[in-house]
């Protein structure tokens, strides 16, 4: 592979950077990011050029894809309306789903459903839409909603990249209801509106 020489941010002295080394850099962020990363942001994040980036990003495509000297990955380098994130190979989505489901303890905890509960009433909505509701990180219990196959991923806003979240049939099969509709008013439970929803959920 080629190498590229870029700039170190502290020192501002010039440091080889191999394609390799940039390959490396690209999945350590990948692997930690929850929505997608457009080229300039991935180029931020690991100090490198963008046209070096978006040919390592192109690399990495073709590796995972089985394109090149090794086989196809259990996961693919997909984009998504401008950003770049990992995801698990479609046909193995049910895999993934019930080995989720099988470590996973069979009842919710309390933050899982406090989620749930922001996300049923408020859908469509971001992920920093619900933390912001519950004022806390709810990264990871959108990750085990996900699994558990209670929530999915609607949308993917065109202009900030955030996803957007809804509830899925299975919860309303958890909950024995037809629809939405049949969710209790919320406004009795609120004061005034202090946890957080807008007007728009006041029914």
């Amino acid at each position: 592979m080629t190498d590229e020489i870029v700039t170190d941010v502290e020192d501002e002295t010039p440091v080889q950077l191999s394609d390799d080394e940039l390959a490396r850099r690209l999945e350590a962020i990948l692997l930690i990011v929850e929505e997608p990363q457009s080229i300039v942001s991935l180029a931020t994040a690991v100090s490198a050029p963008v046209a070096s980036v978006r040919r390592v990003i192109s690399a990495l495509v073709d590796d995972y894809d089985g394109r090149g000297s090794g086989p196809q990955r259990g996961f693919e380098l997909r984009e998504i309306g401008g950003g770049w994130r990992l995801y698990v190979r479609e046909n193995l989505d049910n895999l993934v789903a019930e080995y989720v489901n099988a470590q996973a303890p069979s009842k919710l905890s309390q933050a899982a459903m406090e989620t749930l509960a922001v996300i049923a009433y408020k859908q469509p909505v971001t992920r920093s839409q619900v933390a912001s509701i519950r004022a806390v990180n709810v990264d990871s219990v959108v990750r085990t909603l996900l699994g558990r196959g209670l929530i999915t991923e609607l949308f993917q806003d065109s202009e900030t990249g955030a996803i957007n979240y809804g509830t899925t049939d299975l919860l309303l099969q958890n909950l024995g209801i037809n629809s939405l509709d049949e969710l209790p008013p919320i406004s009795p439970l609120l004061d005034d509106g202090a946890d957080g929803f807008d007007d728009a959920l006041i029914r």
